[in-house]
């Protein structure tokens, strides 16, 4: 386990989506998150205490959590380190980074010299099977996006809170590093190798019985040339009963690759219904999730009207909205929809 207070680490970084890991801690789990980390140079802030390392640990955190994401999901000099020296000052140190902190001497090093744990979120759990499609018992959700980083992990634990608001009984199944910090437990998908990734997700999200909810956390998007085979694996393991198509329409390319337009809203649920058909053939869409934080009020609203109308879907941002009409949507009586497949 990862002892918990946190100190979150920005150090260096300007880049609003690479602070999504220690934003979604900062925002889900505020109680486990006592403060930041952050160089001069970096502009950004989660609104929590800037503290040095030697503070945080005199105000009781335990650990330094590298909040940081980038292309490749490696460590930087800079970040090795401070995570060296915050090792040293007395706290242990969490990534999800791909690159193993075990896997950097110099870290090796310290943490053993100095007693201090290194936890590398993305190692997957050994024995992992071979999915099989077989059917399975239970209601699963699975958020699905037009592209990376889109809201899939917040729109999942808004309808989890959601769920169980309404006194039905709703898990998060958590699937990249943020969303496996945030509920304690999970599977780093893409760190699964390819022949597991489906069945990763049946063991992660088994058979239920007790009429409760799987929301399971999406990655990537089947209109991404670097992660689509991941968002395939998932749609197959997940087996879901619905989804929910997350959107930034603010976007212009697709997340790293400058020049992609990211596809069409109709296109993409179409897709995603159509590949999640294979193992859960009456599979429907429930709702959509806009990421309208680049919006006003007013004109955030009238985006996801005009979307829901041209979809004849709930839309919501989950954040700024609530998903009580995506929830309807999903508890109601089922009913006939253009995505349906045919009779």
């Amino acid at each position: 386990m990862i002892a918990t207070p946190y100190l979150l680490y920005l150090g260096h970084s300007n880049d609003e989506m690479g602070i999504k890991t220690a934003r979604g801690l900062a925002v889900f789990r505020p109680e486990i998150c006592l403060g930041e980390f952050r160089h001069a140079d970096s502009r950004l802030t989660l609104g929590l205490p800037s503290m040095t390392f030697a503070e945080a640990v005199a105000a009781g955190a335990r650990t330094l959590v590298l909040g940081i994401t980038n292309p490749g999901g490696t460590l930087a000099d800079a970040v090795v380190e401070d995570a060296a020296l915050a090792l040293e000052a007395g706290l242990d140190v969490a990534s999800g980074l791909h690159q193993r902190l075990k896997d950097v001497p110099r870290l090796a090093e310290t943490a053993a010299r100095t007693g201090r744990l290194l936890h590398d979120v993305r190692d997957p759990p050994p024995g992992l099977p071979v999915g099989t499609g077989e059917p399975r018992a239970g209601h699963r959700l699975l958020t699905v996006g037009t592209d990376c980083s889109s809201g899939k992990m917040y729109t999942a634990l808004c309808l989890m809170r959601g769920l169980r608001a309404r006194g039905i009984a709703a898990d998060f199944r958590a699937t990249g590093q943020t969303g496996i910090l945030i509920a304690g437990a999970g599977v780093p998908l893409d760190a699964v190798a390819a022949d597991f990734i489906s069945g990763a997700i049946e063991q992660l999200a088994p058979a239920r019985e007790d009429d409760g909810w799987d929301l399971i956390e999406g990655q990537g998007s089947l209109f991404h040339p670097s992660f689509a085979g991941v968002s395939t694996g998932l749609l197959h393991g997940a087996q879901p009963e619905a989804i929910v198509m997350c959107h930034d329409p603010a976007r212009v390319h697709m997340r790293g690759l400058p020049g992609r337009r990211p596809p069409e809203l109709g296109e993409c649920l179409a897709a995603n219904l159509q590949t999640a058909r294979l193992t859960s053939p009456a599979v429907r869409a429930v709702g959509i999730a806009l990421n309208t934080s680049r919006f006003e009020e007013a004109e955030a609203s009238a985006l996801c009207r005009r979307t829901g109308e041209a979809f004849d879907l709930p839309c919501v941002d989950p954040v700024r909205m609530g998903v009580e009409p995506i929830l309807d949507r999903l508890l109601g009586p089922s009913r006939p929809h253009p995505f349906a497949a045919p009779a």
